[in-house]
């Protein structure tokens, strides 16, 4: 019912920054939760960051203070600001979205990042 569109991955170098956009369509509402998650080498796939349609932000501790999350409702698209990138953030970064009605959750194909020198 939801397509979600990730983009902006790539490459970067330890301490650099990087933007990543994901747009949604189809039956999108306007309320629904958006976030970012991420799956690293090796590990589970984890929460990075969540935003309300209203605007309220929620981080992992391990980004905080690093990522900015933010929104354009009227573009359905969610964007991860991504700055003093470390090594240990390279992963395959996923757009989410989830009804608050249901909980029914969409993913993304996801889109990869890698910091290293």
């Amino acid at each position: 019912q939801v397509h979600l569109e990730e983009s902006g991955g790539g490459l970067v170098q330890p301490g650099g920054s990087l933007k990543l956009s994901c747009t949604a369509s189809g039956d999108v509402l306007s309320n629904d939760i958006m976030g970012w998650y991420r799956r690293a080498p090796g590990q589970q796939r984890e929460m990075v960051a969540t935003i309300t349609s209203g605007g309220t932000e929620d981080y992992a501790s391990n980004v905080q203070g690093r990522f900015t999350v933010s929104r354009d409702n009227r573009k359905n698209t969610v964007y991860l600001f991504m700055n003093n990138l470390k090594p240990e953030d390279t992963a395959i970064y996923y757009c989410s979205s989830r009804r608050r009605s249901n909980s029914q959750r969409y993913w993304g194909q996801g889109t990869q990042v890698t910091v290293s020198s």
